[in-house]
């Protein structure tokens, strides 16, 4: 294996587990938060609105953009420490 491939591995393995933890905390917030622990979070009110409702309908949005914008920055730092900026 040549080092240009081993360096594209290594690349792959560090940007796939972003992917794992960053759709992780999507996962966690939308389904966990909006779904799962509804109820507990229903004790909460955030501008009015029951936590888990607001979760279920606002938060896993606004937290899937915040992190759309965390993977840009993780990238293009992943993209330097690789060499693949151009």
């Amino acid at each position: 294996m040549s080092e240009q491939q081993k360096k594209a591995t290594a690349y792959w393995k560090e940007n796939l587990k972003y992917l794992v933890i960053l759709l992780s905390i999507w996962f966690l917030v939308s389904y966990g938060a909006g779904i799962l622990f509804k109820d507990a979070l229903n004790s909460i009110r955030l501008g009015g609105f029951k936590l888990g409702f607001w979760f279920a309908q606002q938060g896993s949005i606004y937290v899937f953009v915040i992190l759309i914008f965390v993977y840009v920055r993780l990238m293009n730092k992943l993209d330097k420490k690789y060499g693949y900026n151009e």
